[in-house]
């Protein structure tokens, strides 16, 4: 039988310490929240593996480094006010909440929103707030938030975020026009229209689904790449212009390598 504590104990100094994460408050948040509980029954023994693992509805919970990374680019302190984006499990809210004064988290799967409340309330995790809905509209009645974390890539930072960002907030978010790959960014608001952009490294994680991201799976038909696409009728050869090319849903099995951590500058 699995010993989660010696095993997340043991998580947190060779898969976290071990990539350069100092900040002791995530370092103390790993420590205490149970992975374990957060995910499928079937899967409960590789809570503490180095690697994404599936949660349903193609979702996945991330890699525990990234989750780690993530948070410490965030910059969280006691009393900030985050949003999380992509409830999923729950788990890297959980891990925020256990710095941040209060975390409301946005998932657009109905089943996951469920689930996620249903495994923080048995935690006794009460300033993690779940809504429904999407996510790329962000949740201006809690705004200005002063960390926004985003668990999906998307082709830019929404807008919604950026001026539901406080002064001297943090956006931490996967970016890139590929299905498969992003860069992780870190976006810091400087002033009321001074926004700040650094990468932290290369990164794979599911698609932001959303009004101001990826359309969703339905959308239009899948092409040989794993793209949606429009047909091209400029006549141009398809070069010189907008890529308007999109994902397809993946495979579970595609899904669950999602959401890790692939080299941090």
């Amino acid at each position: 039988m699995t010993d989660f504590n010696e095993a997340r104990e043991r998580m947190v100094e060779r898969q976290i310490v071990r990539r350069g994460i100092r900040d002791p408050q995530v370092l103390a948040a790993m420590r205490v929240v149970p992975r374990e509980a957060f995910v499928p029954d079937y899967v409960r023994d590789l809570a503490y593996e180095d690697r994404p693992l599936p949660i349903g509805n193609e979702q996945t919970i991330s890699q525990p480094a990234i989750v780690a990374t993530m948070i410490e680019a965030a910059e969280l302190q006691p009393g900030d006010i985050v949003l999380d984006v992509g409830t999923g499990s729950g788990y890297a809210a959980a891990v925020a909440a256990a710095i941040a004064a209060h975390v409301y988290s946005i998932e657009r799967h109905a089943e996951l929103v469920a689930t996620a409340r249903d495994i923080l309330a048995r935690l006794n995790i009460s300033n993690v707030t779940v809504h429904l809905g999407d996510a790329t509209t962000g949740l201006a009645e809690h705004a200005p938030y002063d960390a926004i974390i985003a668990a999906a890539g998307g082709p830019h930072i929404p807008a919604a975020w950026r001026n539901q960002l406080a002064i001297g907030g943090r956006i931490v978010m996967p970016v890139g026009r590929e299905l498969h790959y992003q860069r992780l960014v870190k976006l810091v608001r400087r002033g009321e229209d001074d926004y700040r952009s650094s990468s932290l490294g290369e990164v794979s994680f599911v698609p932001l689904v959303g009004a101001d991201a990826w359309p969703g799976p339905d959308a239009a038909q899948c092409d040989a790449g794993g793209t949606l696409g429009t047909m091209d009728t400029g006549g141009t050869g398809g070069t010189g212009g907008a890529d308007d090319r999109r994902p397809c849903p993946m495979s579970a099995g595609a899904h669950a390598s999602r959401h890790r951590l692939l080299a941090v500058a």
